[in-house]
């Protein structure tokens, strides 16, 4: 099934349609929102609501943009919206931990499954420093280098134009460099 014939189904409300949309789209929808939120378990409930509402909102997809764009749209959004709720409920904590009514909760360390063994420190240092970027300069970093698209698809799923994918990749490496100098200079 195509596409078109994919999205059709899905629009009608078939159930096996949709079956196939998550499991064509799953391990993208994850790696994605992974590569954003570094928590497994909240990577995994993002892409949950990921797929809910792309069940939900199927019927309003006019088809403007390629399926698997759109997918990204909706992982990116949920991840940075799961993000800036973590953030907020992260500044009550440490609220309530200095006026004394919770303990602070200790950092996690954040390993990605596409990430081999020996790579783990390293990678744990990068997505530390990815966390540090502008949210512009990390979803087009994310897409490119974690998900391997092109600027294109990025420029499309962004909605804006390939040059400042550009513009955001070159300030993401640099911001990048700087942050990760210091444990490169002996390389």
């Amino acid at each position: 099934m195509n596409d078109q014939e994919l999205i059709l189904s899905l629009q009608k409300g078939d159930q096996l349609a949709f079956k196939q949309l998550v499991e064509t789209w799953q391990h993208m929808v994850y790696n994605t929102v992974l590569s954003i939120v570094q928590d497994m378990q909240d990577a995994e409930d993002v892409s949950q609501e990921v797929f809910i509402q792309v069940y939900h909102s199927i019927k309003g997809f006019r088809g403007d943009a390629k399926l698997s764009t759109w997918l990204y749209r909706v992982a990116v959004s949920k991840a940075l919206d799961a993000e800036r709720k973590k953030r907020s409920q992260k500044r009550i904590a440490n609220l309530r931990s200095w006026i004394g009514l919770s303990e602070k909760e200790e950092a996690v360390h954040f390993h990605h499954p596409g990430v081999q063994l020996d790579n783990k420190e390293r990678a744990a240092l990068l997505f530390k420093a990815m966390q540090k970027l502008p949210e512009n300069q990390r979803i087009a970093f994310t897409l490119i280098k974690a998900e391997g698209l092109s600027y294109e698809e990025t420029a499309d799923i962004m909605n804006v134009t390939i040059k400042a994918v550009e513009a955001l990749m070159h300030r993401a490496k640099e911001n990048l460099r700087k942050q990760l100098q210091q444990y490169y200079a002996n390389d």
